[in-house]
């Protein structure tokens, strides 16, 4: 039995299962009998009619254990919501890469992968539950795609306007060595248009490009934020989990994340989970795990980052692990590090409005210098460590914490 939605005997006695291999223009349907030999394999058109003749091709919902469908977030999204809207169980089937097809000598078309399909949901290999579309996810997703092109193009503006000053006579060439991209490209958007050099003009349009696309980025992080506050503002109270990396870790949950059946499966879904690598001299050895969601990865990388330079708990728990009986190199303890995030992320996600109200950190600040406190003064007056006021100064501070007067 493989990894996957396991259906039970009950539930496939004398029901057919179906699997589907979908394209932009076409999807191909293979039905296989309650004794798993294929009863069906045709092909029908990815239109409003093709889906209304390939789940009649099925037959009744009752009869028909589960529909597995390759891309149901992308070419078969419309297909899998149709076929959910009739009453058939949707599964989504992980698409098999080449080179695991090579290995078991299997060959590939649109009538094999259909079957391939189908007889994954027979063996759990691989299947797991739809994200549903059309909500606060999806405004999520569609945000970061948007900010990712802009940060890139912003990237891409410096990196040539970087290569035009370095490649500038040496007058020119002296005038922006040592500035940072914020100072350069500030300085370029001043140069004058009119009897400008060719240089010049070029920097010029590189760097209003530059400063269109900071706009734009920092405009749609401001709306992941709105989104995320509304939504699911329990994420945003992870410490050290802003607004993008927060999005990239619900984009990968789903706006259904109870599909999970635990935190450990949200764990290998990020990348996060450890992958054991012992072998008959060596025990409790463990590798990192270079599969699951990268982007979600990446968040908790970030959010892991950010906790090593600035979270007291985190720095003395790397000191401890680098020199335990079993010392840890840096990206061993980077891994143990994620695995408790992504159960803190996987926490949240499922109570996303479990979080208390909190002062915003501006209030904080006002009402420490209103009193003419130093920070230490003020963690004192609360009775809390220095270490974790300078927390709340990052995250806000819980309304239930009398401020110093």
């Amino acid at each position: 039995m493989g990894n996957g939605v396991r259906l039970e005997d009950e539930e496939l006695r004398g029901k057919v299962v179906a699997g589907v291999d979908t394209h932009v223009d076409t999807h191909w349907l293979c039905v296989l009998d309650e004794s798993g030999r294929v009863a069906l394999s045709e092909e029908f058109p990815a239109t409003a009619e093709g889906y209304a003749a390939l789940a009649g091709a099925i037959g009744d919902p009752a009869g028909c254990a589960a529909v597995g469908i390759e891309g149901t977030c992308s070419y078969g999204a419309g297909l899998a919501e149709e076929l959910a809207r009739r009453g058939f169980r949707v599964l989504e089937v992980l698409n098999k890469k080449k080179e695991r097809r090579r290995g078991r000598g299997e060959g590939k078309d649109d009538a094999m992968d259909a079957e391939r399909a189908a007889r994954d949901v027979l063996a759990a290999d691989g299947t797991s539950v739809p994200k549903l579309r059309g909500g606060w996810v999806d405004d999520l997703r569609s945000l970061l795609v948007a900010r990712d092109r802009c940060v890139s193009a912003r990237v891409e503006a410096h990196a040539a306007a970087l290569s035009l000053a370095r490649c500038a006579p040496d007058a020119e060439r002296r005038r922006w060595e040592g500035m940072s991209q914020q100072a350069m490209m500030t300085a370029m958007a001043g140069i004058e248009g009119e009897g400008a050099t060719a240089l010049g003009r070029s920097m010029l349009a590189l760097a209003r490009a530059w400063r269109a696309c900071s706009d734009e980025a920092e405009a749609l992080e401001a709306e992941l934020r709105r989104v995320l506050e509304r939504s699911c503002p329990s994420l945003l109270a992870v410490y050290c989990c802003g607004p993008v990396s927060a999005a990239q870790l619900a984009v990968a949950a789903g706006e259904n994340p109870s599909r999970l059946r635990s935190e450990a499966s949200f764990a290998m879904l990020c990348g996060a989970a450890p992958i054991p690598a012992s072998s008959g001299k060596t025990s409790g050895r463990m590798r990192l795990n270079r599969g699951g969601d990268r982007r979600a990865n990446s968040a908790l990388h970030t959010i892991v980052v950010r906790r090593m330079r600035y979270d007291p708990e985190t720095r003395a728990y790397v000191e401890r692990r680098r020199s335990g009986a079993r010392p840890l190199g840096r990206a061993e303890i980077m891994r143990c590090l994620k695995r408790y995030v992504a159960r803190e992320v996987y926490r949240a996600l499922m109570h996303p409005h479990n979080v208390g109200e909190m002062v915003d950190r501006s209030s904080l600040r006002q009402a420490r210098l209103s009193a003419g406190l130093t920070q230490a003064q003020a963690a004192k007056a609360l009775g809390v460590l220095a270490e974790r006021y300078s927390r709340w100064v990052m995250d806000g501070l819980p309304v239930d914490v009398e401020s110093p007067q």
